[in-house]
């Protein structure tokens, strides 16, 4: 956890988010981690803008369509050397968000998945 010198609630909810997203190989934009976490819009950007700078993630504008309505969205995900250090954040300050907790219905799925990623030993 090299350069991020204070660990909030709020950090760890952001960052067990983006792991998720991670997991499931897509990136995020902000108003699904603000759902997500239940934390509001300055809370979650400043947040991400801290992990910007730590490069644990990258954040780049959507592509649009000219069909396509409404402001662009910025999409976050960890970066090579933010997965490593989300996971050994959340490891020592909260194991149980490395758990997998995988949708009725789909546990085999599930499980697989995240035995594949790296996340179940």
């Amino acid at each position: 956890m090299a350069g991020i010198q204070r660990v909030t609630p709020a950090m760890l909810d952001v960052v067990e988010s983006l792991v998720r997203a991670h997991l499931n190989k897509r990136p995020v934009h902000g108003w699904v981690i603000m759902k997500e976490t239940k934390r509001a819009g300055p809370t979650v950007y400043r947040v991400l803008d801290r992990l910007e700078d730590e490069r644990w993630i990258t954040g780049e504008w959507e592509e649009q369509t000219p069909d396509q309505t409404g402001p662009r969205r910025r999409l976050y995900r960890l970066t090579g050397e933010g997965v490593p250090a989300a996971r050994a954040l959340l490891a020592q300050r909260r194991p149980a968000a490395l758990t997998v907790r995988p949708a009725p219905g789909f546990a085999l799925l599930g499980w697989l998945h995240a035995r594949l990623a790296g996340g179940v030993r």
